[in-house]
């Protein structure tokens, strides 16, 4: 059980977390990026269950929030990158606890 109250408010710290990484695939595409930039082409693959039109639409709103930058560089054919910025590497601690949490769980019986 969890020793300090968390007030339930609009800018309580467990739904401003929920707020910036909820979803199906915010995760999964912050595990991804974790060591290093990815083109989306690559992001795909390593996502193949995901939507093209959902990774465009969860990389948006990952950029939008500063956990996710984009580098363009500006050549034909078009070569985009994705990285992790300071703020989207916070989040890979908590990546490490929740895969913590799932194999302990399904090792109790």
């Amino acid at each position: 059980m969890i020793d300090n109250e968390i007030r339930v408010t609009a800018r309580c710290p467990i739904r401003t977390t929920l707020e910036l990484l909820g979803g199906k695939w915010r995760l999964l595409i912050i595990f991804q990026l974790g060591n290093h930039s990815l083109r989306f082409s690559e992001l795909r693959k390593r996502l193949p269950d995901v939507s093209e039109k959902m990774l465009i639409q969860e990389l948006k709103v990952l950029i939008d929030s500063d956990l996710v930058g984009r580098i363009n560089h500006g050549t034909v054919p078009p070569k985009v990158e994705y990285y992790l910025t300071p703020k989207g590497r916070l989040v890979l601690p908590l990546i490490a606890e929740m895969r913590n949490f799932a194999v302990n769980y399904e090792s109790i019986q």
